[in-house]
């Protein structure tokens, strides 16, 4: 038996929840992972799992070990970066979640330029707007916008992202260029929907001019949980759509959509990473937020305002706790 596997696979079991999950995360086979768990429960003679056929859960003694095994491995992967070769060139697997447009607008144009200073960091990128499982999933960390709503995941705030409000000129020639939020209501507007991932019902959205203040959910007649999905909808004449300015920007320059509602104001929505607490900070990852950060600095910075009324993050390894919603991400 190799410690070593049999200690990761002991711990993926545990986050998983399942063997089945785990072996599919490590890319094993799910008989290996059992055989794992098992010599290691043998080398110590304790039970370290409850197996039923519909969840796995610790026993005492299982997670009194779990805590310690998490550390060992944290400790473990320190000193390979304490190294000054490894810690000169962070290397390893990180898996993370992004948002689809962040990730084919923003990050992937830039990422030449990661690989180029970390070449010995393999991306396993998740490109998505669904609600991701950290642990479940074993990733590493998630990108997200929205506000924080669960302290049981750590956060650093990247990035605010400005939201305007747009449509298609085939759209407004046929449907007339809404004066009011509220015009959306009327029978001859529709917006495209979102869907909240969270939720799985169309997000509404609040605007505001001076005083007046109107949260506008608007009819629809198609509605999607993907920001690519959602953007090519709005440019099909589908309807009225709320975007952030980076999404945008191209298409209003080639005359493709046209804002709507100047003179209203939508919040900003924040940028987050997020990741599970008992996820050690290793150096992969601290340069992989970095860059994110910095990235973002150039494409959506957070403003004076809205940096005063935020939690100071710090750097990664203390960061504000919280979970963010998925909402128009």
């Amino acid at each position: 038996m190799d410690r070593f596997d049999a200690l990761r696979a002991f711990v993926r079991v545990v986050e998983a929840g399942s063997f089945t999950k785990a072996a599919q995360t490590l890319h094993m086979n799910k008989t290996s992972v059992t055989q794992l768990v098992q010599q290691l429960e043998a080398r110590l003679r304790v039970k370290l799992l409850n197996r039923t056929t519909r969840r796995v859960g610790l026993t005492a003694d299982g997670a009194a070990y779990y805590e310690r095994v998490v550390r060992v491995l944290a400790d473990l992967e320190d000193a390979d970066t304490s190294l000054s070769g490894a810690a000169a060139s962070p290397r390893g697997r990180l898996r993370v979640d992004v948002p689809s447009p962040l990730a084919r607008l923003i990050l992937m144009p830039a990422l030449p330029a990661f690989h180029a200073r970390y070449p010995e960091i393999q991306l396993d990128m998740g490109v998505s707007d669904r609600m991701v499982d950290l642990i479940g999933d074993n990733v590493d960390c998630v990108l997200r916008g929205g506000e924080l709503t669960d302290s049981s995941l750590l956060a650093r705030r990247v990035g605010e992202l400005q939201l305007g409000v747009y449509a298609a000129p085939g759209y407004l020639e046929q449907a007339g260029t809404p004066a009011h939020p509220r015009d959306l209501e009327d029978t001859h507007q529709r917006i495209v929907g979102f869907l909240s991932a969270r939720s799985g019902r169309v997000v509404r959205i609040t605007m505001r001019r001076q005083t007046e203040q109107v949260e506008v959910q608007g009819r629809y007649v198609v509605a999607v949980d993907d920001g690519n999905a959602y953007l090519a909808a709005g440019l099909a004449g589908m309807g009225v759509l709320w975007l952030p300015h980076y999404m945008a920007k191209a298409h209003v320059a080639r005359g493709e959509l046209v804002p709507v509602f100047a003179d209203w104001h939508v919040e900003p929505m924040p940028l987050y990473i997020a990741f599970p607490p008992n996820r050690h900070v290793s150096a992969k990852l601290r340069v992989f937020v970095d860059w994110v950060a910095a990235l973002m600095l150039q494409h959506a910075p957070v403003s004076a305002r809205a940096d005063r009324h935020a939690p100071r993050t710090g750097d990664t390894s203390d960061p504000p706790q919280g979970r963010p919603s998925s909402a128009l991400r």
